[in-house]
């Protein structure tokens, strides 16, 4: 018998508005963990029922483990119980990998989220290989990552199947802006033991996905929006001209944060609204005055029909 989530039915662990949270850093470049609780408790106040830990927005490849460790427990006391926190655990090398997902476990993790090895670019047989030996060495819900415009390679439907079959893999999150793909994996998962699910990894693409079966959203722009965009995801499949209105009215706010490399038109919106951000590690660096005033100014008639 299969257990298939229905619409707006994610699987246990990972909700249907997810923020991938950006780390804040204080001044002298560490982790600012006040200010990450603080944060954390803003989102799961507006919208979000689950907060995203290491993931692309928060700077991933700058933290170390450790840092990692405290992030996740500021992060899980700023939530409490009002919702769940998953932790971003993907990385070039399989063995830093089951590395991390082993000590996002440890903390009591509610799932994980794993993007295909960057830079290296493997094969599909070797991604298989990659997901299926993570998936094995953790008791948590494995959710994918497929994002080919910064890792170099992307999960093909063939694949998503495959490892649909795995039972603790239980979705993708799909930044590949491709939504044919998207419907086309969804129809080939359908009726998977166990269930595999998608979510919307790209803010432009929220309302196409889910209109297309998407469980959630994994966003950025929730940081800023997370009223709406949780109201955009409770209106479907219902009241399509409601979550077609909010899509529309987010829709310059979610260019606007991309105008840079990403977080840094958000850090700079967020510092400007009194919200915990900081620096940027380099890389990278402050999104520039107009950056932050392109997005202000998107955000302002948003909060003005609050």
């Amino acid at each position: 018998m299969t257990n298939e989530p229905t619409w707006n039915e994610p699987p246990e662990g990972v909700g249907r508005v997810v923020t991938a949270m950006i780390t804040p850093f204080r001044e002298d470049l560490s982790v600012d963990l006040e200010g990450a609780a603080k944060l954390a408790d803003y989102l799961v106040s507006n919208g979000s029922d689950t907060v995203l830990v290491n993931g692309t927005t928060g700077e991933s490849p700058t933290l170390e483990g450790e840092e990692v460790r405290a992030l996740f427990r500021a992060v899980r006391e700023g939530v409490g119980d009002r919702g769940t926190v998953i932790v971003g655990t993907g990385s070039p090398d399989t063995a830093k990998t089951l590395k991390a997902t082993e000590r996002a476990e440890e903390e009591g993790a509610d799932a994980v989220l794993v993007v295909t090895p960057y830079y290296n670019r493997p094969s599909q047989r070797m991604l298989v290989n990659y997901y299926k030996t993570v998936a094995a060495s953790t008791s948590l819900p494995v959710v994918l990552y497929d994002v080919p415009g910064r890792t170099g390679c992307t999960i093909d439907v063939a694949t998503h199947v495959e490892l649909a079959e795995v039972n603790n893999i239980v979705g993708v999150k799909d930044a590949t802006g491709n939504i044919g793909k998207a419907g086309d994996i969804l129809a080939a998962t359908r009726g998977t033991d166990g269930g595999f699910v998608l979510w919307s990894g790209s803010d432009e693409m929220n309302l196409p996905l889910l209109a297309v079966g998407a469980v959630g959203v994994v966003s950025v722009s929730a940081h800023l929006v997370g009223p709406e965009i949780a109201a955009m995801v409770d209106a479907l499949p219902g009241d399509t001209a409601l979550a077609g209105d909010l899509h529309v009215r987010c829709m310059p706010l979610h260019r606007s944060l991309f105008q840079e490399t990403s977080p840094a038109p958000l850090k700079g919106a967020l510092n400007a609204l009194g919200l915990p951000a900081g620096r940027l590690r380099p890389p990278l660096m402050d999104a520039l005055p107009d950056t932050v005033a392109d997005v202000l100014a998107a955000l302002e008639p948003i909060e003005a029909s609050r």
